[in-house]
């Protein structure tokens, strides 16, 4: 089944149960999909692959506002949003452990004979194709940055 689909079914159980933040988040996923089909100019199906990043760009914007009114003192803005970053994370891949993450990146290295900071950029875009959907970038960065310096 496609996200499209499954995120309307999940929308109809969210109305069902009354769960508004779980809607909210659910209707943010719909408007994005259907704003990415449309930037292209055609009502083609997104890929698999478009479809990770853009729930993964979604879940990080929720995390990040989270972040910034946590910091600011106003967790009653910061919980609503977390919880739909949540609700938007069920619908990716699991995500990988550090530990699973250092592992793929050493091979990385291994395999592109990268030595030092200057061939991080080489790493990154391996990695990051390598793992799209599966880690946070910022977690592939720093463990890049790790085992390169």
């Amino acid at each position: 089944m496609s996200l499209s689909k499954n995120i309307m079914a999940s929308m109809k159980e969210a109305m069902k149960a009354k769960d508004q933040e779980a809607l909210a988040a659910l209707r943010a996923v719909k408007s994005a999909i259907l704003l990415a089909q449309t930037e292209s100019g055609s009502k083609e199906e997104l890929t698999e692959d478009q479809e990770l990043k853009l729930l993964q760009k979604l879940v990080k914007q929720r995390k990040d506002s989270a972040a910034i009114f946590s910091e600011q003192g106003r967790e009653d803005l910061a919980g609503p949003e977390l919880a739909q970053a949540k609700v938007i994370s069920k619908f990716l891949p699991e995500q990988l452990s550090e530990e699973e993450v250092a592992d793929v990146v050493k091979q990385i290295i291994e395999a592109t004979g990268a030595q030092g900071m200057k061939d991080m950029g080489k790493v990154m875009g391996q990695a990051t194709a390598r793992l799209t959907g599966k880690a946070d970038g910022k977690l592939i960065s720093s463990i890049v940055k790790s085992i390169l310096s």
